[in-house]
């Protein structure tokens, strides 16, 4: 049983070593792929992050109508707007508290005290619900049947700018995801060509193999090996550079990017998911492009 595993793996590394040039090339070429999909990762994670952001700071702000501001109908309307799908949270406000929020919004003392005599019963703000959705696709709906509970006056969401802005993060979120994926295939493609010229090297050696009874995945094993050695080796270096680059740019830029709205993932949540990730694919990238080379050589030579 030892023998059985030790065999392929022992062969794999001497595989590596043997075709020393096709190898470092392989390397090099999954090493420059991860480290362009690690750049995309570092973006795409970050704008993630922003885009949540986002949609929990845009309130969804509905105003309650003068003459339904009772206790009871509050409780209404507060049930109703958490029985919407996709509503996260509900805040209610007293148009006391409203008052007094657009008070200190004034710097100027003078001001505020001009505002003084509408206090109290000559209070004109509305009773005001803030609602936050789970997913910021939805502002536009969940705003939309706020407004059609009976008691609501007016609803106010930012408008199409909020919606736009949020759907612009995530098409790029996903457009980065969608390139990552492009480079893997290519790095799947350059690894299958080198593989395949390994093969073509041993394939006496093959043909032996086959002559004697060997099966196809007593074949096969070693150059599975071999490509996951190549795949690993060329994760090392975008590893390195994302760990330490990633950290780095974080205390560089103070945490922040451009101003103190667009904060960065701390190291500490990315930079070990990230390498985890870097490393996988590496392996991934490695095991599938030499399966395919590997598979297609010995259905070619049945």
């Amino acid at each position: 049983m030892i023998s059985r595993i030790w065999r392929p793996i022992k062969e794999g590394f001497l595989g590596v070593f043997r075709h020393g040039a096709m190898s470092v090339s392989a390397a090099v070429a999954v090493t420059l792929t991860l480290i362009i999909i690690s750049l995309f990762m570092m973006f795409t994670m970050n704008v993630g992050q922003l885009t949540q952001g986002i949609e929990q700071s845009v309130q969804i702000s509905a105003t309650v109508e003068y003459g339904k501001e009772s206790a009871e109908n509050e409780d209404r309307i507060s049930l109703a707007i958490q029985e919407i799908p996709g509503v996260d949270t509900v805040t209610y406000s007293s148009k006391a508290d409203e008052f007094q929020y657009y008070l200190n919004s004034f710097s100027d003392e003078k001001t505020r005290e001009a505002f003084k005599p509408f206090e109290g019963e000559n209070n004109p703000m509305h009773d005001a619900f803030y609602v936050t959705v789970k997913d910021g696709t939805t502002l536009e709906s969940v705003a939309n049947q706020i407004s059609q509970i009976d008691g609501i006056e007016a609803v106010n969401f930012g408008g199409s700018s909020a919606i736009t802005l949020i759907s612009m993060l995530r098409t790029i979120r996903y457009g980065g995801g969608m390139l990552a994926l492009a480079l893997s295939l290519l790095a799947i493609f350059l690894i299958q060509n080198t593989i395949k010229l390994t093969i073509m090297a041993r394939a006496d050696e093959i043909a032996i193999m086959r002559n004697v009874g060997a099966r196809n995945g007593f074949i096969r094993a070693p150059f599975l090996v071999e490509g996951i050695i190549i795949g690993a080796l060329g994760a090392i270096i975008p590893i390195i550079l994302t760990w330490y680059g990633y950290t780095w740019a974080y205390n560089l830029s103070g945490g922040y990017l451009i101003s103190q709205m667009f904060k960065l993932i701390p190291p500490s949540q990315f930079v070990g998911k990230a390498s985890l990730t870097l490393l996988l694919i590496g392996v991934l990238v490695g095991l599938i492009g030499s399966f395919l080379s590997v598979t297609k050589y010995l259905r070619w030579k049945r």
